[in-house]
């Protein structure tokens, strides 16, 4: 790559986009790497401020913005990805169906911190339709040292263990058990208005319920109707209400009796401190003929799902519907962005909620 005057650019070959900008009216290439310049070509270029150009000279080690764009794709890309043409040493990923956005943040900080190159995504951990938009990355020079993308790709797949940065799970069809509990629904005190407020949420993935039964504040009760859901083909068992200390909450001890693997009951999140989630390993010995072994998914929510406009649910729900097991040490960390606002007008997930450090 070399530097000339415009004046003196015929019949050169750029070596990257020539942009022009019109407020309100364009920003686009108005001529394209690889175009050869033309003596009509010239007066154009000067009008966009383009008194020098870059022309293509290859240069021993060194890359293209856009060849070096395609390493960085590479590293990003995972499945149900696309991709757009590289740009101006630019390309962003979208998605290519509904799903669960997973980011390597270790492998992504690596990167970026090689100075020259960036990648920049939405959160991880949370959902995506078809379409969104997931990241994007450049490179900032016009050209860069091939050891440099090399070394930056080494360093990224040794912290992924040679997988993508990004990861797109696919969410899938779950067949969903309610356990409604509490003597006040139970005796027809109130009405129930937890479940309904369920199914909502239920009603944005891929889900249907198979089974809801209403049980009074008695534990064994609870625990024989999680176990008779799994039994009957469940993927989720989520039990409302019951969450609290109180000498009369049993739904702890009705899911932990069923032998259930406990994630934790609490959660750093407000609403849904009272949280708990665990999991059902369903042996192959219990699955019906032709089926593989199945993990369950059982959730105790606290009142605070049945009223507030997003809690703790609305974080661990997108992350069950993709196979995405959670942690006890994920859970912890949302204590960093684990505050709901209330603002006047929710713009979940467009906010701060749920994204920790």
């Amino acid at each position: 790559m070399k530097l000339i005057r415009t004046v003196d650019a015929e019949g050169t070959v750029l070596c990257h986009d020539i942009t022009q900008i019109i407020k309100g009216v364009t920003k686009d290439a108005v001529f394209r790497k690889g175009h050869v310049v033309t003596k009509e070509d010239i007066p154009v270029l000067l009008s966009v401020g383009k008194d020098q150009l870059y022309v293509w000279e290859k240069e021993e080690g060194m890359l293209h913005e856009n060849d070096a764009a395609e390493i960085l794709c590479e590293m990003c890309k995972g499945e149900h990805m696309e991709r757009s043409q590289a740009k101006e040493g630019k390309i962003e990923l979208t998605a290519a169906c509904d799903g669960l956005l997973k980011v390597n943040n270790p492998a992504m900080k690596a990167v970026n911190g090689f100075g020259q190159m960036m990648i920049a995504s939405r959160h991880g951990n949370f959902a995506v339709k078809k379409g969104d938009k997931l990241a994007g990355t450049r490179i900032i020079p016009l050209v860069i040292e091939e050891e440099k993308m090399k070394a930056a790709r080494a360093e990224a797949m040794e912290v992924t263990g040679g997988k993508p940065i990004l990861e797109l799970k696919p969410f899938v069809h779950k067949k969903v058990g309610i356990v409604t509990t509490g003597n006040e629904v139970f005796y027809g005190r109130i009405q129930d208005t937890f479940t309904p407020v369920i199914e909502e949420k239920l009603a944005g993935f891929d889900t249907e319920v198979m089974d809801h039964v209403t049980w009074n504040d008695d534990d064994k009760k609870v625990t024989a109707s999680i176990l008779d859901m799994i039994e009957k083909g469940a993927d989720v068992v989520i039990c409302t209400g019951g969450m609290s200390v109180d000498p009369d909450d049993k739904t702890p001890l009705a899911i932990k009796n069923t032998g259930a693997r406990i994630v934790s009951y609490g959660a750093p999140v407000l609403p849904g401190a009272m949280f708990l989630l665990a999991y059902y390993e369903v042996a192959a010995e219990r699955c019906k003929e032709g089926t593989k072994p199945r993990t369950v998914a059982v959730m105790g929510l606290p009142g605070c799902v049945m009223y507030a406009k997003r809690t703790i649910f609305d974080l661990v729900l997108p992350r069950v519907m993709a196979d995405d097991v959670v942690t006890a040490e994920e859970l912890a960390a949302l204590g960093q962005g684990g505050l709901c606002l209330n603002c006047p007008v929710c713009t979940f997930p467009n906010c701060g909620f749920g994204k920790g450090c």
